[in-house]
Formats: structure tokens, C-alpha cells, sequence
């Protein structure tokens, strides 16, 4: 079975489309796989946030270093540049003014980490100053919101950042930020002064960092793994060697034992298992004993009984049959006597039959038989009984005429039982019985309308000795061991026998064999609970009547 198990696994993960259902398996047999599964999530969930904040406080701290190293880097240009305007003398002439503007436009780029400039004018500058708005090449104004130049103008004395897009020279852009404030030419007015930083290095090193975080991060959920799974493996497999173990001893291996290592809690377990099992196959071997003691008695006794049996059965025969030339009580004690060693020969019969059952050793004796035909011989054999306890036995056989293999004495005997029992508590009411058969077997109910029974009393019917109302006494006989022997007759066929009954409607057995030797497959041909049409039975069945209607209806369906 474990082989078939996994051979079945095996074909769902070759199969896609059939890993859900071989994962839902795992997860719901494997304790290994739970656990490991379960630490993994929650181990990725913990490093995944941990690593999220780790490289958001690192981008953070970065570019809040990068940023105040870019305001100081610009503050250093500009007031450098402010430096040399006003250290400079500055005259009305427009060739100084040129001159001296074009050496801010070379001193900036020169005193900051940037070659990226840009100056427009805030107030127009005077008419021939030849003082205008300048960039270099690889900047240009576009790059420049509004409000950066709004803040710029607004504050004159303060520095304004924005971070923007820099565009490259292949057409990408790089992340930057540009730095803004003001400068003051003496003789034209002031300028819009923005400084712009490629923070591409920056970029790269917080990719690297996040890189390295993220990769840290698979490897130490992979060592976690790792460790988990030797962790579980050193715990779970004596779990699972006990749980195999605890199987096969289940199994009937009585010999079977945890291997015990060290003298760890593991250990403890594994000794008190074997203690257990000791004790169990100690026990158990107490008991095959004493049932072998108990059948040989059982068995040796009622062969024992058989010899004097035989001679007081004949002596009783011999009474009985001169009983009419006694007086009235010496006839009486006769016909008790004669009725009484009947019983017990009937006794000795039966528990000589369960000690072959309680042994193993009972042998069916094939035979291609109808089960209808034998419902038939039985119910004339038990009409005169039926007759006067005032009960009709009526057949329904829709079916069951084609002959299956069985051993008639053993179904004729299962029968005669379950009718039996039907007239002795059928309380005088009809008693039908009902053959059928289909494709993989063939059944036959035995229907009372008498007193009924609970559902505690159903399901001990079948239990040695045991009687329903202990108080009633038996008009037709019996040992109390029909029912525990008609149930090992069924089983040794292959079939079953069930019973349905319900307290003042009556009781049902069906009896269901199959027609080949092997499990039985799907329901019985007939209903354990019987049709109501059942109940409206009034009228006498005739047998050779229902044998030419469905007959030639069975043939058909049974080639």
C-alpha cells in the first residue's frame, strides 16, 4: 500500500498540471515538510522586511549625505565666484563687465565638483552691458522647474534643491539634484545661479548595497533551511520510525522494535515503545493460547459428546416412538425427552461448526446453484411450521435463477435460519422473501412484520448467545449460534449479511453473495431497507408463474 502511495505521488509531480494536489498531499502527511514549509515563509517574511528597511534607511541616509555634499559643494562655487565680482573693479565699461562675467562662468564650474551650470538674470541687465544668461552644454533650462526658480528669487539668501532628471548623452536620463541660488554683479543686477549633480555613482552604490542585501538575504533563508531541515530530520525520523513501527506491530509483526540510541528523551521513548510491545506480544500470545486451549476443549468435548449422544438419541427415538402405549405424563416426559436430545444434537452441531470457524479450518464445497430455487425448497420445507404459527411465506424473485458458484449446504443452512427466525418473531404476520441478482452478484431478503427491533438490539444480532428479549421463550428452537454461524457463511463466500429492522414494523436480512470469488462490487441487487410496496403483499405468489416472467429477462442480462 505505501508502495502504491508513492507511485501515485510520483506520476502527480511528472505531471504539472497535478502538483496542487500532490503539495496538499505532502503538506497533509509529511510533518517535515509542514514545518520546514512554514519556517521558510516566515523566515523570508522577516528577512524581506528586514532587508525593505535596511535599504530604504540606507537610500535614505545616502542621499541625504550626497545631498548635503552637493548644497556645500555649490554654497563653496558661488561664494567663490561672489568673492572675485566683488573683489573685482568694476567699471562702466562693458568690455570689464564681459571680462568679469566670463570669469564666474569659468570659476564655478572650476571651484565645484560640477561642470553643469546655468544662469539666467532675475532683472534685465542694462543695454550694452553685454551681461547675459549662460550654460554649459550638457545642461540646459528645460531641466529647471519653475518653482525651483520661484523658491530662487523668493530667498535670496538662502540655497533651494530639487531633485531632477539628467539627461545623458545616450539619451537615458540619470537621477540628479539641482542646486539653486543667487548672484550679485554690481552695475547689472543679480543672477539665478543653478549648479545641477549627477548622482549616478550614488545610484550604483545604493544598487550594489540593495544587491548585497537582497543576496544576503537568499542565502541566509537557504542556511535557515538547511539548518531546519537537519534540525527536523535529527527530531522527526524517530517520529517516523515509530509511526512505521506502531503500523507493522499493527499489522500483526509482534517481533518489531525501535532501534534505541543514546539516552535522550528520544531514547525513553523508543524503550517505552519496545516495553509496550513487549507486553502486548506477551498478551497477545497469552491469548492465542488460550483460544487454542478454549477451541480443543470446545472441539474434544463435543466430539466426546457425540458417542453417548448417539445412544441416548436412539434410546429417545425408540421411547418416542412407543410413546402412545404410556400413560399420559411418562408420555408427555417422552415427547420432552425426544424434542430436548434433538436440541442438544443440534447444539453439538453448531458448536463444533464455530470451532472449525474459530480455527480456521472451514472449506466451502462449490457448487453452480440457484439461489432462488434454493429459497424455494426451503420455504416447503418451512411452510408447515409457518402454517401453524399462522405466518404465509411468500416469494418475490424478479431475479437470482441463474446458477452462481456457492456451497448450498451452507446457504441452505443460512436460509433456513433467517426464516426461521422470521416465523418465531414474525408475531403470525406474512413473512416474504425476496430474491434478485444483477451483474456482480446475487441476493435474497428475508422480510418479517412481527415485534421489530432496536438499533442497540441490531447491532448485536449477530453476537454468540445473545437473544433480543432474553424474557421470550423459544417455540421452534434454537442454540443462539444461527446468526453468528449464517454470518461466517456469508463471509467465507465473499458476501455479507445485513440487517435492518425498526421497533413494531419488523426486520429485514439480506443475504448478498457475489457471483465470482472476490470482493463484492457496488449495492446489493436487494435493498437492505425494504420497498413499502412490500407491505402490500396480500396475495398468494405463485413460483412457476414468476420463474417463465423472468427468466428469459435474467438470461439476457446475465450473458
Amino acid at each position: 500500500m505505501i508502495a502504491t502511495s508513492a507511485t501515485a505521488t510520483v506520476t502527480l509531480w511528472r505531471d504539472p498540471r497535478g502538483w496542487p494536489e500532490a503539495i496538499t498531499g505532502l503538506w497533509r502527511r509529511s510533518l517535515r515538510f509542514r514545518t520546514v514549509t512554514i519556517t521558510l515563509l516566515l523566515t523570508s517574511f522577516a528577512i524581506f522586511i528586514t532587508s525593505l528597511i535596511m535599504a530604504l534607511v540606507i537610500q535614505n541616509n545616502l542621499f541625504e549625505s550626497r545631498r548635503d555634499e552637493v548644497l556645500s559643494d555649490s554654497l563653496r562655487a558661488v561664494a567663490e565666484a561672489q568673492m572675485r565680482v566683488d573683489s573685482a573693479e568694476v567699471t562702466d565699461d562693458s568690455s570689464g563687465l564681459r571680462a568679469l562675467w566670463r570669469d564666474v562662468q569659468d570659476t564655478i564650474p572650476r571651484a565645484s565638483s560640477s561642470s553643469r551650470v546655468i544662469a539666467f538674470p532675475i532683472d534685465d541687465p542694462p543695454v550694452g552691458s553685454g551681461v547675459q544668461a549662460f550654460s554649459t552644454s550638457d545642461l540646459s533650462g528645460d531641466v529647471i522647474s519653475s518653482g525651483l526658480r520661484e523658491r530662487v528669487v523668493s530667498f535670496p539668501d538662502r540655497q533651494s534643491w530639487q531633485s531632477i532628471a539628467i539627461p545623458m548623452p545616450d539619451g537615458s536620463t540619470a537621477p540628479g539634484i539641482a542646486v539653486g541660488q543667487q548672484l550679485f554683479l554690481p552695475g547689472v543686477g543679480s543672477f539665478e545661479v543653478y549648479i545641477a549633480y549627477d548622482l549616478a555613482d550614488s545610484q550604483q552604490t545604493l544598487q550594489f548595497v540593495q544587491s548585497t542585501l537582497w543576496a544576503a538575504g537568499i542565502v541566509l533563508i537557504a542556511i535557515i533551511a538547511g539548518i531546519s531541515w537537519i534540525v527536523l530530520r535529527l527530531v522527526s525520523k524517530p517520529i517516523i520510525e515509530a509511526a512505521e513501527t506502531s503500523a507493522r506491530l499493527a499489522a500483526g509483526d509482534l517481533d518489531v522494535r525501535l532501534p534505541v540510541h543514546g539516552e535522550d528523551e528520544l531514547a525513553t521513548l523508543a524503550q517505552s515503545f519496545n516495553a509496550m510491545a513487549d507486553s502486548i506480544e506477551a498478551q497477545i500470545k497469552e491469548l492465542g493460547e488460550l483460544s487454542l486451549v478454549q477451541q480443543r476443549f470446545v472441539s474434544d468435548v463435543s466430539h466426546e459428546l457425540r458417542t453417548p449422544l448417539t445412544t441416548i438419541r436412539l434410546a429417545a427415538d425408540m421411547l418416542n416412538d412407543q410413546r402412545d402405549q404410556f400413560d399420559v405424563t411418562t408420555n408427555r416426559t417422552t415427547e420432552l425427552l425426544h424434542t430436548q436430545v434433538q436440541r442438544f444434537e443440534t447444539l453439538l452441531g453448531d458448536l463444533l461448526e464455530i470451532s472449525r470457524y474459530d480455527a480456521g479450518s472451514v472449506q466451502l464445497e462449490l457448487e453452480a446453484t440457484s439461489i432462488t430455487e434454493l429459497a424455494e425448497d426451503i420455504i416447503e420445507q418451512m411452510r408447515p411450521l409457518a402454517d401453524e404459527r399462522g405466518s404465509e411465506i411468500r416469494l418475490v424473485a424478479p431475479g437470482g435463477y441463474s446458477p452462481v458458484d456457492m456451497d448450498p449446504r451452507r446457504v441452505r443452512r443460512v436460509l433456513r435460519n433467517l426464516i426461521g427466525n422470521a416465523i418465531e418473531h414474525g408475531e403470525g404476520n406474512p413473512i416474504v422473501v425476496t430474491t434478485d441478482s444483477n451483474q456482480h452478484a446475487v441476493a435474497v431478503g428475508v422480510r418479517d412484520f412481527g415485534m421489530g427491533m432496536d438499533p442497540a438490539a441490531a447491532e448485536r444480532v449477530f453476537d454468540r448467545f445473545w437473544r433480543a428479549d432474553p424474557s421470550r421463550q423459544r417455540t421452534i428452537g434454537g442454540t443462539g449460534l444461527g446468526l453468528s454461524i449464517a454470518l461466517g457463511d456469508a463471509k467465507l463466500h465473499g458476501g455479507t449479511l445485513a440487517v435492518w429492522s425498526e421497533l413494531d414494523v419488523g426486520t429485514n436480512f439480506v443475504l448478498t453473495l457475489p457471483r465470482r470469488r472476490g470482493d463484492l462490487e457496488g449495492a446489493s441487487p436487494v435493498p437492505l431497507e425494504p420497498q413499502e410496496a412490500l407491505t402490500d403483499v396480500t396475495q398468494p405468489i405463485q413460483l412457476t408463474e414468476l420463474r417463465e416472467i423472468y427468466f428469459d429477462a435474467e438470461t439476457e442480462d446475465d450473458s
